[in-house]
């Protein structure tokens, strides 16, 4: 009976998936437990919690998946039309509803539902794929993404919107209109600067010259790229960094964990980090590779290419080559919500994996 159980629950779990997912989160209490120890516990809970969700999400079929993609995504652009009209305001921006017993924020709702929503679509037309169709997807995507950029939450309108793109991408949308489009955005970049909010066009401006408000707009990341270079091959040694332990990192069990994993465990702790990351990445495709069918594909290739965005956008404003967006280290960065999305993304990889035998009905 015990066997019978023990086989019940490992069954929807994809080994390789699950070892690398289970050194990610090691390698993430490492990290904080130097960066943030007291937060240690509470991080541990929000792992546990993710990976139940991901256990629950892995057995469920992608034929069901299918038949959940546009009620989602309706009920997710409807609650961020709420968040819009009676949202609650914290520190300038309009991201929560309040629902009575707890807070949710929606936006994160449309990292999953956006490519549900496009792989559902784009499954359905999968034989008259026109010009069209590909433009009603763009009109799909831009409507939840606008939503959320207003609010303003322009990391996660990241996200989805590349989400969503990866979708459009892997249906076979031609380089020739991919290179037409890529022009059009280089040509109304001016436009583009004009609708951005002073404080986003300082966080540009800070990106080209940090040096010109060293003690404001430009700390964050002068000292991030202080602690990376600083760590050079070896670290400094774990609880070592004089950047984290001294508190001049900002958010440092957040959005600037990379620094302090930078720091103290150096070039060779980043590197075992990106094997990480590549050989997640790597099974992810491989997954979407060997799927049977083109909304399993292109929902599987959607999220794992989220995984690449995810760590390069992070990685990227935190050494300095990009501006800061607020967008968390993939399983490594603090946080509850974005951690239970990622390891919601895992689950549906490990359902597609598990029923890639199973003819679509």
């Amino acid at each position: 009976m015990l066997r019978n159980l023990w086989q019940r629950l490992v069954a929807p779990i994809d080994p390789p998936l699950m070892a690398l997912a289970a050194l990610l989160l090691g390698y993430a209490l490492l990290v904080l437990a130097s960066a943030s120890p007291e937060r240690l516990a509470s991080q541990a809970l929000n792992m546990l919690v993710a990976l139940v969700v991901m256990r629950l999400v892995a057995q469920v079929p992608p034929q069901k998946m299918m038949h959940f993609a546009l009620p989602v995504f309706v009920i997710g652009v409807l609650l961020l039309i709420a968040v819009a009209l009676f949202g609650d305001i914290s520190k300038g921006a309009r991201r929560w509803l309040n629902i009575g017993f707890m807070r949710i924020q929606p936006s994160e709702i449309m990292k999953i539902a956006m490519p549900l929503m496009l792989a559902w679509y784009f499954q359905r037309h999968e034989t008259t794929l026109r010009l069209r169709e590909y433009a009603v997807a763009t009109l799909v995507l831009v409507l939840p993404v606008g939503l959320i950029a207003k609010q303003p939450d322009l990391g996660t309108a990241i996200l989805v919107f590349a989400a969503g793109c990866y979708v459009i991408f892997l249906a076979g949308l031609s380089w020739k209109v991919i290179a037409g489009l890529f022009v059009a955005a280089c040509a109304s970049a001016p436009l583009a600067w004009s609708l951005l909010r002073d404080y986003q066009k300082s966080r540009i401006l800070t990106l080209l010259d940090p040096e010109s408000d060293p003690l404001g707009k430009g700390f964050h990341i002068i000292q991030s790229t202080i602690a990376i270079g600083s760590g050079g091959i070896f670290g400094k040694g774990w609880g070592q960094g004089t950047q984290a332990q001294l508190e001049f990192i900002p958010e440092r069990h957040t959005d600037f964990i990379f620094a302090v994993l930078s720091e103290e465990l150096g070039l060779i702790g980043i590197t075992v980090l990106l094997a990480l990351y590549a050989l997640l990445i790597g099974r992810g495709l491989m997954i979407a590779a060997n799927a049977p069918t083109m909304f399993t594909r292109l929902l599987a290739g959607s999220i794992t290419l989220i995984f690449f965005t995810y760590a390069f956008v992070n990685m990227g404003m935190v050494s300095g080559i990009l501006p800061v967006v607020g967008v968390p280290l993939p399983f490594i960065s603090y946080g509850g919500t974005a951690l239970v999305t990622l390891f919601l993304g895992i689950g549906i990889l490990m359902s597609i994996h598990r029923h890639r035998m199973l003819v679509q009905q």
